[in-house]
C-alpha cells in the first residue's frame, strides 16, 4: 500500500520503487542510485522464495500521475514479463471519475483494467461506521443516544462523505470535552457542523487567489450599502475602482462574471439571473456569509490585499 500523496513517498519514479522495495523488506536510499539498479533490487526481491502474486495498492494515484506523468504505471506492468515466479497487480485508487482520460492510450493497454465506481456511502453505512470509530474513540456512554444518526444524516446529505462524518464527531467530541460536558449530544453536533461550515468557507476565502478576493471585496462593501441585493456591473464597477486604488489589473467583465458563478457555486453568494428588460439579462446577486463569519472573512481580505 502507497499512499501517493504523500511527499517524498511518490513525487518520483524513484521513490515511489524504492518505497516498494522498502514494503517488500528490502532497503535502499530515498535518492543516489541509477533508477535501472533500483528496478533491478525490486525484481530480485519478489523474485525470491515461493511463486506469488504481488498486489500495489496505489492510495490517491492521480497525484503521482500529475507529479511524475504515468510512465512509472507502464514501467510497473512491463516488469511482468520479466518476472518468472512473481505477477504483479495494481489496484489504483482515485476521487476523481476523469482520471482514466489522463493515462496515455499505451498505458492503459498495459494495465488492461477494470475500472470500479463505489457510490457514496448511505446514511446507514455511515452509521456503521462512526458505532465502530466511537467505540474506539470514547468512553462507554459518552456518546449520547441520536448523536451518531443525526452526525450520519448530516454527511448523508452531503455527498456521504465518511471523513465528513468522523469529523463531525470529532469536532463535537472536541466541544463537549471544552464546556466540560460528562456527554456528547446532539446540540454538539449541530454546534460542530456551523464550527466546520465556518472553518471551511474562512479556508476558502484565505486561500483565494487576490483577484478573487477583491471581487469578493466589492461584494461584501457593495451589500453593506444596499441590503436588497446588487447586481454583477455594479460589483464590476465597485471592482474597476478598487483595483485602481490599489494598483491590481482590472480583469474583463466576463472574468470576473466568472469569478461570481464560481463564489455561487462555493455558497460564499446567490447568484440569480434576472431580466432587466430591454437591458438584457444580469444576475442579481445576495452575500450567503453568515454573520459571524462576516467579520473574521473581512480581516482576511483586508489583511491580504492592505485596505
Amino acid at each position: 500500500y502507497i499512499n501517493c500523496k504523500l511527499k517524498k513517498v511518490a513525487d518520483t519514479e524513484y521513490r515511489i520503487f524504492a518505497e516498494l522495495i522498502k514494503k517488500v523488506g528490502g532497503e535502499v536510499p530515498s535518492t543516489g542510485l541509477p533508477t535501472d539498479q533500483v528496478y533491478k533490487k525490486f525484481i530480485e526481491l519478489i523474485e525470491q522464495n515461493e511463486e506469488k502474486l504481488l498486489i500495489v495498492v496505489l492510495d490517491e494515484i492521480d497525484q503521482a500521475v500529475k507529479k511524475i506523468s504515468d510512465d512509472f504505471l507502464y514501467n510497473l506492468m512491463r516488469l511482468n514479463s520479466e518476472l518468472a515466479k512473481t505477477q504483479i497487480s495494481i489496484i489504483g485508487i482515485s476521487n476523481d471519475a476523469k482520471f482514466l482520460e489522463m493515462i496515455d492510450p499505451r498505458v492503459k493497454s498495459s494495465l488492461s483494467e477494470e475500472e470500479m465506481v463505489f457510490t457514496p456511502y448511505n446514511a446507514t453505512q455511515l452509521q456503521d461506521i462512526l458505532k465502530k470509530r466511537a467505540e474506539d474513540s470514547f468512553k462507554t456512554g459518552v456518546v449520547s443516544e441520536g448523536v451518531i444518526a443525526k452526525c450520519a444524516a448530516y454527511a448523508a446529505r452531503e455527498h456521504g462523505d465518511a471523513r465528513r462524518a468522523l469529523d463531525l464527531l470529532r469536532v463535537a467530541g472536541e466541544i463537549a470535552e471544552r464546556i466540560s460536558s460528562p456527554k456528547i449530544e446532539i446540540k454538539h453536533i449541530d454546534e460542530a457542523n456551523d464550527k466546520i461550515e465556518r472553518d471551511k468557507m474562512l479556508d476558502i476565502i484565505d486561500k483565494a487567489p487576490r483577484q478573487f478576493q477583491l471581487v469578493l471585496h466589492s461584494i461584501i462593501c457593495l451589500t453593506d450599502k444596499e441590503k436588497d441585493g446588487i447586481f454583477t456591473g455594479d460589483v464590476y464597477n465597485f471592482y474597476s475602482e478598487v483595483c485602481k486604488k490599489v494598483n491590481f489589473d482590472v480583469l474583463t467583465q466576463r472574468r470576473v462574471g466568472d469569478i461570481i458563478a464560481e463564489f455561487d457555486m462555493l455558497g460564499l453568494i446567490n447568484a440569480r439571473v434576472v431580466s432587466k428588460g430591454r437591458q438584457g439579462r444580469t444576475r442579481k446577486i445576495r452575500l450567503d456569509i453568515p454573520e459571524n463569519v462576516l467579520k473574521k472573512s473581512k480581516e482576511i481580505i483586508s489583511d491580504s490585499l492592505g485596505i
